[in-house]
């Protein structure tokens, strides 16, 4: 089973894999918000992070009130930072004319992701689990 794998120290901020995205999902179309990627940044730490999109939840995350952590390199982020879930909480992940929610699809079956073809900094790439 093929995955896309992230490494968040590599990732530039070109945002070039939102765009693939976005043309290969809609035709003629770049638009971050119709994109199943998103880059983040963090303004404080100057770091960007590529999240994909996963299944959508009408629940609110169980991990805000955990106050769940992930540390990367020597920093510290909230887990509701990098989750890829669409919930009530945050709405990234949603077709913005109809609300629908979106999920990856790794481009197809067989896998063929367009966000890992452009990414130029080697921070997406496709890998056998």
């Amino acid at each position: 089973m093929k995955r896309i794998k992230i490494d968040y120290s590599k990732c530039t901020g070109c945002r070039h894999c939102e765009t693939a995205c976005s043309l290969k999902h809609y035709e003629n179309i770049v638009s971050p918000q119709r994109s199943r990627i998103r880059v983040f940044l963090d303004e404080k730490n100057d770091l960007f992070f590529p999240v994909l999109a996963g299944q959508f939840s009408e629940a609110g995350c169980p991990y805000r009130k955990l106050e769940v952590f992930v540390n990367i390199g020597e920093k510290e982020y909230d887990a509701c930072s990098l989750c890829r879930a669409s919930c009530p909480r945050r709405p990234w992940f949603k077709e913005p004319d109809t609300e629908a929610a979106l999920t990856c699809d790794f481009c197809g079956d067989p896998p063929d992701p367009h966000c890992v073809k452009v990414c130029i900094s080697g921070a997406l790439t496709l890998v056998e689990l």
